[in-house]
């Protein structure tokens, strides 16, 4: 296909709607271990090529987790510069992010089924 054509915008499309649908769970996932700050956040997703989110995006998602009790907050003073609110993992976020890491295996399997030759 040619650069620019009506099915690059269709493949666009595609591929940020499997980005919106495990964004949050990758975030999650990335907060796992330790609180993470966002442009920390954004800086991972970057790192990972097909998971690259901007700040516009991830700034409203945090929200959205803080909101659902998914994960609190802290602000921290930083060396380089003023301060970083941190996101960490509630109960309930990790118990979320495991409910996710339960089923996407299945999920994920059957559509590589109906992908397969």
């Amino acid at each position: 296909m040619e650069q620019g054509s009506a099915g690059d915008s269709y493949l666009g499309k595609v591929e940020s709607q499997l980005r919106k649908g495990v964004l949050e769970y990758c975030v999650l996932a990335l907060m796992r271990d330790e609180p993470r700050y966002g442009v920390e956040l954004v800086q991972s997703l970057e790192a990972s090529g097909a998971l690259a989110a901007s700040q516009g995006t991830i700034y409203p998602l945090l929200s959205r987790l803080r909101r659902a009790d998914l994960v609190t907050t802290t602000w921290k003073e930083s060396t380089s510069g003023p301060p970083r609110r941190y996101y960490r993992l509630t109960d309930a976020g990790l118990a979320a992010l495991e409910d996710f890491a339960r089923i996407w295996p299945a999920f994920r399997d059957a559509v590589d089924d109906f992908l397969a030759p």
